[in-house]
C-alpha cells in the first residue's frame, strides 16, 4: 500500500481500563473502557493527551485527520472506541494500521516493541497490562506517559518505512530482520 496523504496525518493509542479476560474475552473490547487516549498531529506538531470524559473530542480528532495510523489500533483501538460512539470508525475513518500491514507482508504478526527495538533501537517503557493496573491505582500521569511513549515510537517507526523503504524487526528467534514497506505519504 503506498499512502499519499499530505495533510494531517494524526499518530494514535490508546489504553485500557480493564483486560479481555475482565470483560469475557477480545469479541468484546467495547467493555475494556478506554483509560487514556494520545495523539500526536502533524499538522500542530502537538501531542494530545486524552481522558474518558474527553473521548468525544479525540473521536472528532480521529474523524478530522486525512490519515491515521496505529499499531494495532483498527483491530483492537478503535474496538473499545466502540463504546463511546455510533460511528462505524474502521469504515469511517481513513487508517493505516502498520502492524496490519507488516501482517499482510510476513504471514504473523509483529509486536511494536519487535520493530521499534530493531528499527529505532527503542523499547518500550512499559505494556499494556502495566497500564491497567496503574489505572487501578489511580497512577494517570503514568499511562498518559506511557501512551504518548507509544504514540512517539509509532510516528517514528513509520517516518522510518517511509524514509527508507523499509523497517526491521527481531522474529521469533531474536534475530534482526528487514522487510520492504511502500509508505510513502
Amino acid at each position: 500500500m503506498c499512502l499519499s496523504i499530505m495533510g494531517d496525518i494524526v499518530y494514535f493509542d490508546l489504553e485500557t481500563q480493564r483486560t479481555a479476560n475482565d470483560v469475557g474475552g477480545w469479541n468484546h473490547k467495547d467493555k475494556m473502557g478506554m483509560s487514556i487516549g494520545c495523539t500526536f498531529s502533524t499538522k500542530t506538531g502537538q501531542y494530545h493527551i486524552y481522558t474518558e470524559s474527553d473521548v468525544q473530542q479525540l473521536i472528532e480528532q480521529l474523524r478530522r485527520a486525512d490519515l491515521v495510523v496505529g499499531f494495532n489500533h483498527i483491530g483492537f483501538d478503535y474496538g473499545v472506541l466502540m463504546a463511546y460512539t455510533v460511528l462505524e470508525l474502521q469504515e469511517q475513518l481513513i487508517s493505516f494500521d502498520i502492524m496490519l500491514d507488516l501482517e499482510k507482508r510476513l504471514g504473523h504478526r509483529l509486536k511494536l516493541d519487535a520493530v521499534a527495538t530493531a528499527t529505532l533501537g527503542a523499547t518500550k517503557i512499559a505494556d499494556g497490562l502495566d497500564a491497567i493496573r496503574w489505572w487501578q491505582q489511580g497512577k494517570i500521569a503514568e499511562i498518559a506517559e506511557y501512551c504518548c511513549y507509544d504514540v512517539k515510537v509509532t510516528k517514528c517507526v513509520h517516518e522510518y518505512g517511509v524514509q527508507h523503504g523499509h523497517v526491521k524487526y527481531h522474529d521469533r528467534n531474536n534475530r534482526e530482520q528487514r522487510v520492504d514497506v511502500d509508505w510513502k505519504v
